[in-house]
Order: structure tokens, then sequence, then C-alpha cells
């Protein structure tokens, strides 16, 4: 099999533990009747999941870097197995919070370690490409997993979905040991080693990015059930109907993402995509209650939204390319670390203020990112031109001595 299908199988995979991360969005309002909760404390089962990612993974991935990677991902995929398990036996609200921080760890250790095995599966000048099929294979989970979860909900109940997710899960064991090639681990990198890394300003810049990034989206997309259907007004199924039209935007986005990295470069990709991001949570907040222009404004936030995620992880391969699984982990922590503040501030916004609060804060954290990500860049570029006028300089002068 070639090496591109490879990447696409781990793909398909990223989208099966995608939707078990990203389906209490879509069910949010369901979970919350069924468990006898609030939507804004229903809403935590999402920052509960982020966080256990966020500091599970570094740990996970420090203690099994030795560890063959094609042996790994079947042991990560047992163990989200157990926790799809669990989500389907719960009895309560707690039950289904440590099955959240089981579903966590399992997929933080199979994200990471899948997204450096197709980087080295792909071709010379391929990483980006690589990554963004991957990051394409979880947005397909918001188009399909999110809305179908969402039918299957109403029409039956949500634990039926969990049970689905998880012998899906065997089977993508099976795939993988048929498919994927064994490669051999890294040498292991303590978490003191792994943070140590952030005294690099430009590691440390670039990671803020992406938390604010994901903060600003996150506060939006956490609470976007009960937002379309309360704020907008929009029906049942207009909202199964939004969630695919967000889906099908957030694939695409990803894709060209990818492409846009390869061609044109991070800087103009993610800027760009950036900037035309926040500027969509603005008028989907301005234009909150006219379900007509939701659908279009829906499908351009999630086409900007995600057509940063692959620039991004690339970007941080660059700035360390031989310790690129150490920067994957670091930057899927402060992913979800800002996946877990966006829903903890967007729960006390909606508690405090208002549900239609979340889009303004939502934009205004996107904006954070933007200002960075333009900084930092010029930053570089001033750097990288002072470096040589420099040289420059001193072939000058070596010139001249020799004379």
């Amino acid at each position: 099999m070639p090496n591109s299908w490879k990447i696409y199988m781990l793909a398909i995979v990223s989208f099966l533990v995608g939707t078990s991360e990203n389906i209490i969005a879509g069910i949010l309002d369901m979970v919350a009747g069924d468990m006898g909760v609030s939507v804004a404390a229903a809403g935590q089962l999402i920052t509960v999941f982020s966080l256990a990612y966020a500091f599970g993974t570094p740990i996970l991935m420090a203690l099994t870097a030795r560890v063959e990677r094609r042996k790994l991902m079947l042991s990560a995929l047992s163990i989200f197995f157990v926790g799809n398990v669990v989500a389907v036996t719960s009895t309560g609200y707690l039950s289904l919070m440590g099955s959240r921080i089981i579903l966590a760890l399992s997929t933080g250790l199979f994200v990471v370690v899948a997204l450096t095995v197709a980087a080295k599966l792909a071709q010379p000048g391929k990483q980006g490409s690589a990554i963004a099929t991957l990051v394409m294979g979880f947005s397909t989970s918001l188009i399909v997993g999110v809305p179908l979860g969402r039918v299957i909900a109403a029409a039956y109940d949500w634990k039926i979905i969990f049970a689905g997710i998880g012998i899906l899960g065997l089977l993508a064991m099976v795939a993988i040991l048929r498919t994927i090639p064994k490669s051999e681990g890294e040498a292991p990198v303590p978490v003191r080693t792994q943070l140590t890394m952030l005294r690099n300003p430009k590691i440390a810049i670039a990671l803020s990015i992406t938390f604010f990034w994901i903060f600003g989206y996150s506060i939006v997309y956490t609470y976007i059930s009960p937002y379309l259907l309360t704020i907008t007004g929009m029906s049942e199924k207009a909202v199964s109907i939004g969630l695919f039209a967000f889906g099908v935007a957030s694939l695409i986005g990803s894709k060209l993402g990818g492409v846009s990295t390869d061609k044109w470069g991070v800087p103009k990709t993610l800027i760009g995509g950036m900037l035309l991001h926040s500027g969509v949570l603005f008028l989907l907040a301005a234009f909150s209650q006219s379900a007509y222009l939701m659908f279009p404004l829906l499908m351009l936030w999630a086409l900007f939204a995600w057509s940063s995620a692959p620039t991004q992880q690339y970007y941080l391969i660059t700035l360390s390319p031989e310790a690129s699984g150490i920067m994957l982990s670091l930057n899927t922590s402060v992913l979800q670390l800002a996946m877990a503040a966006g829903a903890g501030v967007g729960g006390i916004v909606v508690s405090g203020i208002s549900l239609s609060a979340v889009g303004w804060l939502g934009a205004a954290g996107v904006a954070v990112a933007v200002v960075l990500s333009a900084w930092t860049f010029a930053y570089s570029r001033n750097e990288t031109k002072n470096i040589e006028e420099k040289l420059s300089l001193a072939s000058v002068e070596s010139k001249a001595t020799s004379a």
C-alpha cells in the first residue's frame, strides 16, 4: 500500500477519535437534560476532557517515548475502547466525567503519535499536506460524526453513539495492524525538559498563538447547539443541517490550509486565516438572530478556523525539527488547555451574562492571536535581515583584510 494511503488510514482513525471529543458539543443540551445538570455544567465535560488531554499527553509521550509507534497507537486505541464502554455504562454525571478523562488520555496519545508517523510517511516537501490530511480526518468528525450523532441522539439515545464509536475503535485497531508499518520510538524526553523549550521566545509566542486562536474558537463552539436553538431560533432539524454545513467547511478549510502552507508559506496562510476567522465571529455575533445568514457564516467560520490547524502545526515543527514529537505534543497540550479555558469561560459568560455574548468574546480571543502572529513574523523577518546584514558586512571586512 502506498504511503499516501497509509496516511489516509490514519486520517480515518483520527475521524473516529475526533468524533468522541467533538460529539459532546453537538448533544450538549441532551446530555444536560439526561444528567439533570445545567448546560453550563454539561459544558464542563469538555473542560475536563481538554484538561486531561493537555496535562496527560506530555506525560504519556515521555513515558512511552521508546515504545514502537504502531504498538503505541494500538495500545491507545485499546484504552479508547474502555473509555467508550465507561461512557455507555455511566449512570451519572461523575461517571460520565470519568469516561471523558479516559477518552482524553487515549485520544491525546493516539493523535500526537499519528501526526509524527504521518510526517515520516510523507514525501519530502509534503509534510504540511500530510499533517493537513490528518487534520482533515479530525475535521470530518464535525462533518459526519457531530451532526449524525445529534440525529441519532434525538431519535434514540445519546449513549448509543459511544457504543458505536467503541466498536469502530476495535475495527480501527485491526486496520492499523494490517496497514501501518512499524517505526521506532524516540529517546525519552522528561516533561521538565519538554517545558524548557518554552524558554525559547519563538516557541513560547507560537504556542501563545495556538492558545488564543483555540480559546476564541472554543468559547463559541462549545455552546453552538444551544446558541443556534435559543439565540438564532433554529429548529432541531436546522441545527443538524447547520452542524453538517459547519463540518463540510472545516474539511475544506483544513485541506486548503495545508495546500496554502506548501504554496504560499506559513505567515500569509496563518495571519490571513485567523484575521478572517475573527471577522466572521464578529459577524456571527452581530447577526445571531438571522437564521438565513447563520448558515453561510457558520461555513465561513469553519473554513477560516480550520485553515490554521495544519499551518500552525507545521510551523511549530519547523521551529524545532529535531524534536517534532515534543513540539506537536506541546502544541496539542496548549490547544486542549485553550479548549478547556474557552469552555470554562464560556460557561461563566453563559451563566453570568448571556448566551449571545459568547460570539463577541470568541472574536476578541482570535483577534489576539492575529496580533501575536503578525508581530512574531515581523520580528523574524527583521532578525533574519539583521543576520544577513552582519554576514554581508563580515564578508566585506574579510575581503578588505585579505587585500
